[in-house]
């Protein structure tokens, strides 16, 4: 199974393929995706990835014009609190597969950072690389931080006690010379830290999301902010060291006002368990990449553009399941 920033290299969709191996029309299977709030990206992605590989009994045939997902499957987008509750989720089994960040991915299961000290999920495993979650760090205009370094004594929001995004932002303190006891911190979520910082009582909030965050976008519409770089040699030297960042660009049309800014991601890894069949993740995989998906994916939101057979197996952080490792290997035999 392949770990890593980068696994086996993959061509285009090209022509549609033949369709996922039937499930037996008469037997229904619910398929749960765990996405995350509802302003945020994950749900509305959910939404569509759920829609394409649905084929509910009694559908048209994908030839005729109807369904090319899976048959006899009914996937549903459930709203979550995001990667960690995913992983608890997952681990619990009270869902089948869900979105997670790359970086949470990785620490659950290797044990590491944000799971350090408790137990690994060693049965997490990954079916596709979805798009990049860019770190946000936001400011507002003439708060005097033009860069990762300047937040030293300001008033700065890591994201919610327990996040992923929380340990990014002691990473990138870090690599910049700064910690938490630098700052004057608070434990927001992005749409409180919003609020506190066009009231004037924060300087600064990181965020980790797939651009256009809905709560940033909201803020740019109604405040004066800017976003800070996370770049130069630092950025560099944590792209080198942890598999789950890569270096990254948030666009200047992303948000209204506001100039585009070079900083890093990690991914949004749709993850399952080891304990789903090797079949149904191969059906699942298999209908992710279906032709008819693609039309889904380009018209529903401007992250599913993003969502590529070329970049489904980089920067997993975890292995992937046999059934999609099965399905990729097919695809690059090809």
């Amino acid at each position: 199974m392949h770990i890593g920033r980068r696994g086996m290299f993959l061509g285009g969709v090209g022509a549609a393929l033949a369709g996922p191996s039937a499930i037996a029309q008469q037997d229904t299977v619910f398929f749960r995706i765990g996405t995350g709030g509802q302003i945020g990206t994950y749900f509305p992605v959910g939404g569509l990835i759920a829609n394409a590989i649905s084929s509910p009994p009694g559908s048209r045939p994908c030839a005729d014009g109807g369904s090319c997902g899976v048959p006899g499957l009914i996937a549903t987008a459930v709203a979550t609190d995001g990667s960690v509750a995913n992983v608890t989720g997952l681990a619990a089994g009270r869902m089948q597969s869900a979105f997670v960040q790359s970086d949470v991915a990785y620490w659950a299961y290797t044990g590491t950072g944000l799971y350090d000290g408790k137990a690994r999920v060693e049965e997490l495993r990954a079916i596709a690389n979805l798009y990049p979650e860019s770190i946000h760090l936001v400011t507002r205009k003439r708060a005097g931080i033009a860069t990762v370094r300047d937040l030293k004594g300001k008033r700065v929001s890591l994201d919610e006690r327990g996040s992923g995004t929380l340990v990014d932002a002691g990473l990138i303190l870090e690599a910049y010379g700064l910690s938490e006891n630098d700052l004057h911190r608070e434990y927001l979520k992005p749409r409180a830290a919003g609020e506190r910082l066009m009231a004037g009582q924060l300087d600064a909030f990181f965020s980790v999301a797939g651009w256009p965050e809905g709560a940033i976008a909201e803020l740019a519409a109604t405040a004066e902010i800017e976003l800070v770089p996370i770049t130069g040699p630092e950025a560099a030297a944590l792209v080198s060291r942890y598999p789950f960042f890569l270096p990254d660009e948030i666009p200047g049309d992303a948000y209204k006002g506001v100039g585009g800014m070079k900083t890093l991601s990690v991914n949004a890894v749709w993850t399952t368990t080891s304990r789903q069949s090797d079949e149904l993740i191969y059906n699942v995989t298999a209908a992710l990449w279906h032709a008819s998906t693609r039309t889904l994916l380009d018209s529903g939101h401007a992250k599913g553009r993003a969502i590529k057979l070329a970049t489904a197996v980089e920067g997993l952080g975890i292995p992937l399941h046999a059934g999609a490792e099965r399905f990729y290997k097919e695809k690059r035999a090809r």
